[in-house]
Order: C-alpha cells, then sequence, then structure tokens
C-alpha cells in the first residue's frame, strides 16, 4: 500500500481543517495527530478525536492507518475539537482535595460557622465522623498519585468545575449538619456508631484492595486490558459477582458512613453518588462483555444479582 494523502476534515462544518501528505499505512492515528499538531499548535493530540464518520466512534490511538480501510485516492478522516484539555491525575487532585480541607473547617472552628452556639461539646460520632471522611479523601489522594493508572490522559478542563462542584458542594452540605451544635447523635448510641464505623473500614480496606489489583492489571505505560479476577486477597472475591467492584465498596463506605451519623445529607450524597457510579458500572459492564467473548456470565454491574 503506498503513501496517502488524507484530507481532516470538521466533523461538524464539513471543512477541511488541513491536509496531511505522505501518511505511511504504518502511521498510527497518534502519528496522524500529532502531524495535525504540527500544522495547528493548538490543537494537540490529547485535544483531538479523530473518527471514520462525522458521527462515528472516535479511532484509538494505536490503530494503524492501514486498519482503517482508507481508499487510495480521496482519503479522509473527521475531526473533532475536544477543547482544552488537563490531565486527569490533575482533576483527580482537585476534586479530592477540596473535600479533605473543606470538612475539617466546620470541625476545627465551628463558631466561624455557627456562632455562639459552636460553644457546647461536640458528641464523640462527630470526631469519628471528620477523622472517617479526611481519611477516605486522604486514601483518594494517595491512590491518584501512587496506585491508578489511567487510560486516558486527559479530559476537558470544564471537568474541573463540574466534578469540583459536586465533591466540594456535597462536602460542604454535609459537614454542615454533621457539625451542626443541634446534631442528633444516632438513636441506637455507641452500637450504631461503632457498626457503621467497621463497615465503613471494611468498604474501605475493599476498596484500595480493588484499587491495587486494578493497578497490577495493567503494565506501566501500556493500556492493556483484561479480565479483572480475584487474587489471593479476600475482598477482591466481589469480582466473582460484579465487573466493579470498587464502586460496590464505594457505595457501602458511604452507606456505613450514613448509618454511623444518622445524617440524612449524608445520605442524599450517598444516593446521589450511587446513581452515578451505576451508570458507570453498567457502561464497563457492557464494555467487558463486548470485549471479551469468554467474560463471566454470572456478574452484574455493580449489585450482585441485582443490578
Amino acid at each position: 500500500m503506498a503513501s496517502l494523502k488524507v484530507e481532516i476534515v470538521d466533523a461538524k462544518t464539513q471543512r477541511i481543517v488541513t491536509t496531511l501528505e505522505n501518511i505511511s499505512p504504518e502511521d498510527t492515528v497518534f502519528n496522524l495527530k500529532y502531524a495535525i499538531h504540527q500544522q495547528k499548535s493548538k490543537l494537540y493530540p490529547d485535544r483531538q478525536a479523530l473518527r471514520l464518520e462525522p458521527k462515528g466512534k472516535a479511532l484509538k490511538e494505536e490503530q494503524r492507518v492501514k486498519e482503517l480501510n482508507l481508499p487510495t485516492k480521496g482519503a479522509q478522516l473527521y475531526f473533532r475539537d475536544l477543547g482544552p484539555q488537563i490531565g486527569w491525575q490533575t482533576v483527580f487532585l482537585i476534586e479530592y482535595a477540596g473535600p479533605l480541607f473543606i470538612y475539617p473547617l466546620f470541625w476545627l472552628r465551628p463558631s466561624i460557622i455557627y456562632g455562639s452556639k459552636a460553644s457546647e461539646p461536640m458528641a464523640q460520632v462527630v470526631n469519628i465522623a471528620c477523622l472517617a471522611w479526611s481519611f477516605h479523601y486522604a486514601k483518594r489522594l494517595f491512590e491518584t498519585v501512587f496506585i491508578h493508572r489511567f487510560s486516558h490522559g486527559t479530559m476537558p478542563q470544564f471537568n474541573v468545575v463540574k466534578n469540583s462542584s459536586y465533591y466540594w458542594g456535597f462536602c460542604a452540605f454535609v459537614s454542615y449538619f454533621v457539625n451542626h451544635p443541634l446534631y442528633t447523635p444516632p438513636a441506637f448510641g455507641a452500637v450504631q456508631v461503632y457498626a457503621g464505623l467497621a463497615g465503613f473500614i471494611l468498604a474501605e480496606l475493599g476498596n484500595y484492595s480493588i484499587h491495587l489489583l486494578f493497578r497490577n492489571l495493567r503494565p506501566a505505560g501500556s493500556k492493556e486490558r483484561k479480565i479483572p479476577v480475584p487474587n489471593g486477597n479476600p475482598f477482591t472475591q466481589l469480582f466473582n459477582f460484579v465487573s466493579c467492584p470498587n464502586y460496590t465498596y464505594e457505595v457501602a463506605a458511604w452507606l456505613s458512613f450514613s448509618i454511623m451519623t444518622q445524617s440524612l445529607p449524608a445520605l442524599l450524597f450517598t444516593i446521589a453518588g450511587f446513581v452515578q457510579m451505576a451508570i458507570w458500572a453498567k457502561g464497563k459492564h457492557r464494555n467487558y462483555k463486548k470485549e471479551f467473548s469468554n467474560y463471566p456470565k454470572g456478574r452484574t454491574a455493580i449489585i450482585p444479582f441485582l443490578l
């Protein structure tokens, strides 16, 4: 197959963005993106999506030109500008740093928030809740830096605002009521508090165990995908039942936190998180089944046997 001339066409306006000359069949989609970037400096590779059809699926960067079955004459690829991008790791660090620092403000300086009413001593569960909340987001920051391997390098910059508004907003909402001078401790006292705390700790350990397994599943610097299966860690046995046990454990942690604090705002946070994670889990579950013909049939997405 001889070298090609490929027109890059805007998927929305149908206007030609640029033309790439002397494209080798062995070139990858990433090579094409880099060539576009050389001609259009602001269009760095992470900002680009290339497709075979205007509304088609974005091509994978590792795909080679010879695999795209482009015509030898009049070859075209459709381009979409994804807008200014920001690294996933940076986004996560911003998202999680907010809740780690915002929540303790209500606990450490209640007089600033609540005024003179804050002079009354706090219930022990309020102190435990602050420690649990802080531990969760400190863990998330640690995982973002040292554990997670991201399959995508960047996301649109606007996602920082959207995601941070969710995390930071719910953090202030939950913290305001749990640390409020009029907060009422759980109805069943220490039994409810420590049962909820135990559930929270176990779920956090389970979530961390799944993230470690995911890390070891993908070699550093690759985008290789494998079917996740349990290892020797008992917390990973949940993979026998669901495709996304990290989400299952995450929901279990916040449900336990809600029980421990007997807080309606915490429960609303749990429900909102569950709805979003269920959507993500169902999408990942579908992708697993589509990609792997031998994917375990007994698994559901996030809740064993149900969802």
